[in-house]
């Protein structure tokens, strides 16, 4: 097959996307497949990039993918153009058979390009537009979560335009007060990595995180600090999801933000299995897809739950429809301690995109 993948991305998560699109180049089994690079630059516009950088990333482990912006070699889209044609540079068709979208956050996670994709006709790697959307929402998410039944973390939505108001403002926090104690965590709504994400200590602090959570979002939400185990899970599948061995963040930071992520290689420590019991185990994939199917995901997904460590409460945390891919990332390792190798699982997902594309492309559109 010809893979496109594309990365790169306008988010705040650019950088992220780069290791992770390398990860995946690395991986990808040479026999049989071709690669083709398409870079999204942060301003939002496509590049096809050179074929060498898939080779010079597969002879250097430490290499990570970057973008070339030549305008002659800009990417355009013709909607229903299909696989043979969607995707063209200097008006010749750019041939690819799925496209292989790791873009975290916005523009790339949140249902934006892969209604794109839907319009282009192309198979894709990963959730539809609804649930991309939903699953990129926090807030939307734990609303579906709890008309589901399932366990999610309290939590207070706010919006941008009720906290300019200082009445608004001042109501706000005293309801969040009255609801959690200090500590308290601040993230918004529809950014991923912990981009923007903070811990507040008393309310001079909230009201600083919330303000600098909206220079990412303009929906914030504010919810308790739990002293928790950080336990997550993959998932792939369409219509039958598969949960993995469950596996444990140890963060060496106040918790894990994005440096501990993505900048301190000794950030966090990764435990596969997670240090929890059997019971809490089968708990969790359980859990992992009864939250995957109440957003009708497909493809593949990250399901993160908190473990009070006071009550071993067992919380729904969030979700993450375009996991990181990186060689430390916890999507694919989960999936390894399973049995599912990284290879074959970037085969599996492609199947999974061309399963879904077939399926979709079967439905009537006309009563002609």
């Amino acid at each position: 097959m010809n893979i496109a993948i594309m990365y790169g991305g306008k988010s705040g998560e650019h950088e992220v996307s780069l290791a992770s699109a390398s990860s995946i180049a690395r991986h990808i089994p040479k026999d049989k497949n071709a690669i083709t690079l398409i870079g999204i630059a942060k301003d939002g516009a496509w590049y096809l990039q050179d074929e060498a950088n898939v080779d010079a990333v597969r002879a250097d482990p430490t290499a990570t993918l970057s973008i070339d912006t030549d305008e002659r070699r800009r990417v355009s889209v013709v909607p229903g153009g299909g696989a043979a044609g969607a995707f063209r540079v200097e008006g010749k068709p750019l041939p690819i058979d799925v496209v292989f979208p790791v873009l975290h956050g916005t523009f790339g996670e949140d249902g934006t390009i892969q209604g794109l994709f839907e319009m282009a006709d192309v198979p894709y790697v990963g959730a539809g537009v609804m649930a991309s959307s939903v699953a990129m929402d926090k807030e939307k998410t734990k609303v579906l979560w709890q008309a589901a039944g399932l366990p999610v973390v309290p939590f207070i939505a706010v919006k941008a335009h009720a906290w300019r108001d200082e009445t608004e403002r001042r109501i706000i926090v005293l309801n969040a007060e009255k609801d959690f104690s200090y500590p308290m965590f601040v993230k918004p709504v529809c950014a991923g990595s912990s981009v923007g994400a903070a811990k507040a200590a008393n309310r001079d602090e909230l009201e600083r995180r919330v303000g600098e959570a909206f220079l990412w979002d303009n929906k914030t939400l504010i919810e308790p600090f739990i002293p928790a185990l950080e336990v997550e899970c993959s998932v792939t599948g369409n219509e039958a999801p598969i949960a993995y061995t469950p596996g444990q963040i140890v963060p060496s930071h106040e918790f894990y933000d994005y440096d501990a992520k993505y900048t301190d290689p000794n950030g966090a420590s990764l435990k596969i299995p997670a240090d929890i019991d059997e019971n809490a185990n089968r708990r969790v994939r359980t859990l992992a897809v009864q939250a995957y199917r109440a957003l009708d995901l497909s493809g593949c997904s990250r399901v993160d739950f908190f473990v009070d460590k006071r009550n071993q409460t067992l919380y729904l945390n969030e979700i993450n429809t375009i996991p990181g891919f990186t060689s430390i990332s916890m999507f694919p390792k989960m999936c390894e301690a399973s049995g599912l190798p990284y290879p074959e699982l970037i085969m599996r997902l492609i199947s999974l995109a061309k399963a879904r594309y077939d399926e979709r492309k079967g439905l009537q559109t006309s009563r002609a």
